[in-house]
């Protein structure tokens, strides 16, 4: 079940239901798996819980690096920079997402990498950046066609093209 009902156009952040949200929080409890950990993080992210979403965060980086793959590290690597984005800590983000999207399109997993890009992009859009948001969001949006994915992501990422280029000409004018 997808929590996110949709995009804020003007702050990208997604748009759930608190209430299932919570419901589920309470469904996962405190289980240790990695698939658990990365959505207790970013339940606790989308509930506008930070703090508690970066101890998390950590600890999911933690697990991966001692348990998953390189796959599931690099996933909670570009959560916990989203968590660090939420947090405002916009370089200490840029840095992590950067790092993680040329690693993914170095082993040729074209998805993770745009995942980093379209998460480095709202790092770059939340910090004012609007150029180089579009950048990355357009890298994105080529990587996902390349991996074959869904018209739902695709259009995630033009709509965030589209925030992108409406933010430029404001500020512009």
């Amino acid at each position: 079940m997808s929590y996110i009902h949709g995009y804020d156009p003007d702050t990208l952040r997604e748009q759930v239901v608190a209430h299932e949200c919570l419901e589920r929080l309470d469904e996962i409890g405190e289980k240790r798996s990695l698939p658990a950990l990365l959505e207790r993080v970013w339940l606790l992210k989308v509930l506008d819980r930070p703090d508690d979403a970066l101890v998390l965060a950590e600890e999911s980086v933690r697990v991966a690096r001692m348990a998953g793959t390189r796959k599931d590290l690099l996933r909670a690597r570009i959560l916990h920079a989203s968590v660090l984005q939420v947090r405002r800590a916009f370089a200490a983000a840029d840095q992590e997402l950067t790092t993680c999207a040329h690693e993914a399109e170095g082993q040729g997993w074209s998805a993770i990498a745009a995942f980093a890009y379209q998460h480095r992009g709202k790092v770059h859009y939340d910090a004012h950046d609007f150029d180089a948001a579009r950048a990355d969001f357009k890298r994105a949006l080529f990587l996902r066609q390349e991996a074959g994915a869904d018209d739902a992501q695709l259009q995630t990422t033009l709509a965030a093209i589209d925030a992108a280029d409406r933010r430029r000409a404001r500020v512009a004018s």
